[in-house]
């Protein structure tokens, strides 16, 4: 379905992705894990064409999309809920979620797919008129997934969904992503907590400094001490200039 190949990214100097290969099939919950700075996002943006590889291949259905407009992919069903929400403050939580069906052309089927949303998440239905911005940071996780949702994905990417969030919201937020996956949404998951990504995926994807350190089944991966020596040893390392 969507396969990497020796993709590289750089930022000026900064080489971010160094020759990163992956797939992803059909159904499938891959986790994208690693320490800050590994290359973790600048990978789903490219994927999404907001930032161009210098060299690589990206492939969906065999269609290359590496220098394709993000509007094109996005039209293909490739959805990103990105980090740090980004949703749109001023507008209410039911305009938010309207805007994630702007560039559906199945608009007979909002209705239903915005039901099962407010089934996903409840709150959502309850705060409706209220404004996106004075939303709690994980309600407004909550709205970014939602509205990510009711673009149609084929491919749905989540770019730390659990960050800043209270442990008790992280484990429902980790509920909905692992329910999504067994109804078969295929799903592309960037996550630093390693061990809750672990338990909900299919495969993972270890990055370090923009290479691919590791790559196996969750059971291969779960209690692996490389995991842990990656991202001890690069907290102890100090912040990094690579993207994350």
């Amino acid at each position: 379905m969507l396969r990497l190949e020796g993709l590289n990214v750089s930022y000026g100097h900064v080489h971010a992705l160094k020759g990163v290969s992956l797939e992803l099939s059909d159904g499938e919950l891959v986790s994208l894990l690693g320490p800050n700075g590994a290359g973790k996002s600048t990978t789903l943006m490219a994927i999404s064409g907001i930032v161009r590889p210098s060299s690589g291949s990206i492939a969906y259905d065999g269609v290359e999309l590496a220098g394709m407009d993000p509007r094109e992919i996005v039209e293909m069903g490739i959805i990103q809920a990105p980090e740090g929400r980004r949703i749109f403050g001023g507008l209410s939580v039911a305009e938010n979620l309207r805007m994630g069906a702007v560039r559906r052309k199945d608009k007979r089927s909002f209705k239903s797919d915005l039901e099962e949303v407010f089934a996903l998440f409840p709150i959502l239905e309850k705060r409706q008129r209220q404004a996106g911005g004075t939303l709690s940071g994980g309600e407004q996780q909550m709205l970014a997934i939602g509205r990510a949702l009711l673009a149609k994905p084929r491919i749905l990417m989540l770019d730390e969904p659990s960050l800043g969030l209270a442990p008790l919201v992280v484990k429902e937020i980790f509920e909905v992503i692992e329910g999504l996956h067994s109804r078969g949404v295929t799903i592309l998951l960037v996550e630093q907590n390693a061990k809750a990504a672990i338990a909900v995926s299919d495969r993972c994807v270890l990055l370090e400094t923009g290479t691919v350190a590791l790559s196996g089944t969750k059971a291969e991966l779960a209690g692996n001490p490389e995991v842990e020596r990656i991202y001890l040893s690069r907290a102890e390392g100090g912040a990094s200039h690579d993207a994350t």
